[in-house]
Formats: C-alpha cells, structure tokens, sequence
C-alpha cells in the first residue's frame, strides 16, 4: 500500500470531507492589494504592449509575458531582440540573431499588486525594506519616483541587452547601456521617456492621468502606469481554490485528495504557504539548469547560483525564489530555468531527483546555435546542485496527479481573461503582440 492509499484510509472518504481536515490558508481580500487607478492601469495597458519601450522598438513587455502563455511565454528561456514571433512559435531573427537566450525562464504576473510581494526575480535581487528605501542591484544609479516596487522591476528588462535593450551600438538605447548612462540626461531611461513623450497619445494620458506636461514625463512615470495595469490586470482571487478558502466551495475527488497531500505529507505547503503559495523566500532545490546561466561580465562559466549572486552567502547557492503558483496550469514550462514543460512531470522531478528525470528533449527552446547544456553535461555541475538540495520526498505516479488536480483549482478564469485584455492599437502604431 502507498502512503497515499494509508492517507486515504485514515480520512475514509475520497470527498470535501477530506479537504475539510486542512489547516488551509486564510482567504484574500481586498485589503490585501493596493488600490490602483483604473485610468493610469489603462495607460500602462497601453505601454505594456508597445514595443515603443525596447531598443530597436521590436520588442515589448508582453513578447515574454503575454495572456495566451499564463502571463509568460510559453518557451523554457526567452528570446528576447532578436526573436520574431510570439511564444513557443518564436523564432530567432536570422536578419539579426540574439547573442544569448534570457537566462531565466519569464516568471507569472498574477497579484503582484499585493502588499506582500516585496521581493522581486527569481534571485530576489530587488527588494522593498521596511524602511521604504529599495535595494536593487544598481544601488545609487538607481532613482526615485517609483509608486511601488512592480514600478522599480520595469525599469530592468529595458537594460537587458538580450531582453528590450538590443544589441550594443544597434540603437541609442543599446549604446547608452553600454557606456553605462543610465540615468540623467541622455541615459537609457531618459531616451526611452523622450520618446514617449513625443507620441500625442501618449503625452495626452501623462497629463491626464498625472497632471504631466509631455517635458516633464520620465521613465519613473512610464513605469508606474505600467505597473499599475499589471497590478489591476492580472489580480487572480477567484479561483475555486479562492471560493474553498473563503468555504462558499468544497474541494472533491482527486482535487481534496492533492489538497490532502499538498497541506499535509508532500509538504509543499511548507514553502508554497498563505493565499498567494509562497513564502516569498529563498530555497535550493536541485531544479535543473539548462542555458547561458548568470556569470558575470568578466566570467565564462553558464551555471545560475540563483540568490548566491545576491548575497555571495554560500548558503544561498542555487536558491531561488518561492514562486506563487497562481494558474500555474497555465504557466509552463516550469522552474527558474524552464526545464520541464509538463506540469506533472516538474512536480515529481521538483520534490525528487530532477536531474533523474530531465529530458532535453523536453524543453521549448527555439533553434539558436548557443550551447543549452553545459550544466547538465557536466556531471560535476549537476552534483554541486544536487548537493545543495534542501529536501527531497519520493511520490507515487497517482500522489502527482492528485497535486496536479488540486493545483488546476487554482486557475482563475478571470485573471487569465484580463480585466483590460489586449488592446486592439497602441499610440505609436507598432504591431500588438496578439
């Protein structure tokens, strides 16, 4: 008998009396989030789709994280510059091929408008103190103005060369990064802020919304309204996951079963905890690494030491961020490095041996003559990440499908519509990525 056949046993019914047993979180509310502005969320709806932000203005927010993937996008690692298309149908530009896939896998958007997300990427490299001041990798570089800390995230991907920025000396977006002028005039920021600016629509709703004349918007102000669409967009809290929690709704079958297992034996809950499923912390958890990885300008190595490159606290090698798994059934492929585009198949590789169960094969990347497997074809790799793992339980086959049955609860139709959807235009007439 396995232990979920015992599990079965003691609680006698496969039924809501099940779920009923669970020390279960406590239901969200309204007093969770922060009140957003619904003209200045439909003024970032805009920006967000507008390639008008990156470099070579080809690329938007929405190109890696888009409604149709989950708020994603669909591939294991990004192609940010460089890629046409839109996810797992995007390809690399053969008229200007990216240098690098982005080195993370695109992480979910849902409810990063609540007051406890105060931590930020998969490393956590941005952070909101409780002093109110933020910490983030560009320290005294970094400037004020932004409302929240979903506003100071944007700011990053712009910089990226292989996310928005381009390519050096491709565009003066890219060649501002390059001579590292970010800020002030004539920095990256400030190029990107004059060209919306110079857009009427644009400068329309700045003054609108902001009381902003078109010379005084900055990307602060862009990054805001930004944020402020995915805080009113991507709000997820009405899911039957949120219906049980507030018990206007029983969980049954083999929902209640994985309820059982999630809260209880698997021990997920121990990090994957409160209405939102995470603990906002940092964890190793052997998850595979496949990709260009993190090194540093000066190093050639393609490993990701995760929070490590935060802290440098070797405790914290290859420790990532706990991530919410709001609509995860529509957020695949999973881990910080998208290894596994199959749900069931992440959960048993993630609380067990990953690297047993890693199939290359599996993972959605597009064609790009960049080697994916330096990590996983080094044995000595694959074991320091092994050897940093936290803990490991073993499932049955059925045990997954049961957490995978209760992580479906968690889907909220109306989070993944959008309350504001896709706009059919964007003022500067580019494309919309649809």
């Amino acid at each position: 008998m396995t232990r979920y056949a015992a599990l079965l046993c003691l609680t006698a019914l496969v039924s809501p009396a099940i779920a009923e047993g669970i020390a279960k979180p406590r239901p969200v509310t309204d007093a969770d989030y922060r009140e957003v502005d619904e003209g200045a969320a439909r003024l970032g709806q805009l920006l967000f789709y507008d390639p008008i932000l990156s470099g070579n203005q080809e690329v938007s927010c929405a190109t890696c994280h888009h409604p149709r993937f989950g708020t994603g996008d669909g591939l294991s690692l990004p192609l940010g510059d460089g890629g046409t298309g839109l996810g797992p149908d995007r390809v690399a530009d053969p008229e200007n091929l990216p240098e690098q896939r982005v080195p993370r896998n695109a992480q979910a958007l849902f409810n990063l408008g609540a007051h406890e997300f105060t931590v930020l990427f998969h490393d956590g490299r941005i952070e909101a103190l409780a002093d109110g001041t933020l910490r983030t990798p560009l320290d005294a570089d970094m400037v004020k103005g932004f409302d929240t800390i979903l506003s100071a995230q944007t700011m990053f991907p712009v910089l990226s060369p292989d996310e928005m920025a381009g390519h050096y000396g491709e565009n003066e977006v890219s060649s501002a990064v390059r001579r590292g002028e970010l800020t002030g005039e004539g920095g990256a920021w400030d190029l990107i802020a004059a060209r919306v600016a110079a857009v009427p629509e644009y400068a329309a709703g700045f003054a609108e919304v902001y009381g902003l004349a078109a010379d005084e918007i900055g990307f602060t102000d862009i990054s805001n309204a930004v944020a402020a669409f995915m805080e009113f967009e991507w709000r997820s809290d009405s899911a039957l996951f949120d219906a049980w929690l507030r018990g206007e709704a029983d969980l049954a079958g083999a929902a209640a079963e994985g309820a059982a297992l999630f809260y209880g034996e698997a021990g997920c809950a121990s990090c994957h905890a409160g209405p939102f499923l995470t603990d906002h912390d940092f964890h190793a958890m052997g998850d595979v690494q496949i990709g260009p990885g993190k090194a540093r300008r000066f190093e050639s190595h393609a490993r990701d030491p995760g929070r490590f490159g935060v802290t440098g606290h070797v405790e914290d090698l290859y420790a990532f961020r706990t991530p919410s798994l709001r609509n995860v059934e529509l957020t695949a492929p999973y881990g910080h490095a998208g290894a596994f585009a199959d749900l069931g198949a992440y959960v048993a590789a993630h609380v067990g041996d990953g690297w047993a169960a890693f199939d290359p094969g599996g993972a959605v990347l597009p064609a790009l003559e960049v080697d994916d497997l330096r990590i996983a074809e080094s044995a000595a790799e694959v074991e320091a990440i092994r050897a940093a793992r936290e803990t490991s339980v073993s499932l049955e086959a059925d045990e997954v499908a049961a957490i995978v049955a209760f992580l479906k609860t968690l889907t909220d139709p109306v989070a993944v519509e959008g309350r504001l959807g896709v706009p059919e235009r964007v003022p500067s007439g580019a494309e919309v990525a649809k």
